[in-house]
């Protein structure tokens, strides 16, 4: 089992800065592609970032690229996700999760452990 806690959601106006922290216990996350994933209002979750085992490779939706970064610290069992030019169209509860697959998955079916996520606020 691993359990997963996100934190460092929040409120932010257009055109700033949020860092989330997913920290991870019960096993290392080594062993796990990790990725983050959001639910806005009234829409179905989708995939936002992964980052394989080692964290070279690096995955991003479309809509966050060159905005967004991941990367993790299998040391501290923790995953970043560092997101700048944040737009009210990031308004979403954030959610870190560990990958089941021997790859790197980029839909949630693909993924085993889920955090209980962190809100995300981007006003206009």
């Amino acid at each position: 089992q691993v359990q997963l806690v996100e934190s460092g959601g929040g409120l932010v106006q257009a055109g700033g800065s949020l860092r989330l922290t997913c920290a991870a216990s019960g096993r290392t996350i080594s062993n796990y592609a990790m990725g983050w994933f959001r639910r806005a209002p009234g829409k179905e979750r989708e995939f936002v970032s992964a980052v394989s085992r080692s964290g070279v490779r690096t995955y991003y939706a479309d809509s966050v690229k060159d905005r967004f970064t991941i990367s993790r610290d299998n040391a501290k069992n923790t995953v970043y996700l560092q997101m700048n030019s944040l737009k009210p169209e990031d308004t979403a509860v954030y959610y870190c999760a560990a990958d089941r697959t021997s790859g790197v998955g980029l839909g949630p079916l693909e993924y085993e452990y889920w955090g209980s996520g962190t809100q995300v606020v981007v006003s206009s």
